[in-house]
């Protein structure tokens, strides 16, 4: 057993706007697959952080990526985009998705 193997996950809350829609989002995945857990499907297509076609905006809440560096921009990191393939919720969060 690895060590933190033992620790309960935390659970965070998600919720896509402006459709309202909610689902629980475990902090050790990324929204995206979190989403797809809930039956909720995102536009995606590489879910490596390389394609932008999940790209929206973080409205609340905090987000962490376990990559070096996904495909946004500075700016566009600035301006709250998220990529939901590759970022891991950590805290609650309202994401703006267009579809």
């Amino acid at each position: 057993m690895s060590v933190g193997e033992d620790q309960p996950v935390e659970i965070f809350d998600a919720r896509l706007e402006p459709a309202g829609l909610r689902f629980d989002a475990p902090a050790d995945l990324p929204l995206l697959q979190a989403a797809l857990r809930a039956g909720i499907e995102l536009a995606s297509s590489c879910r490596n952080g390389t394609c932008r076609t999940c790209i929206c905006r973080l409205r609340q809440g905090r987000v962490v990526y376990r990559i070096e560096w996904p495909g946004l921009s500075l700016e566009e990191k600035q301006e709250g985009f998220i990529l939901p393939c590759v970022a891991h919720p950590a805290s609650s969060v309202v994401i703006e998705w267009p579809g």
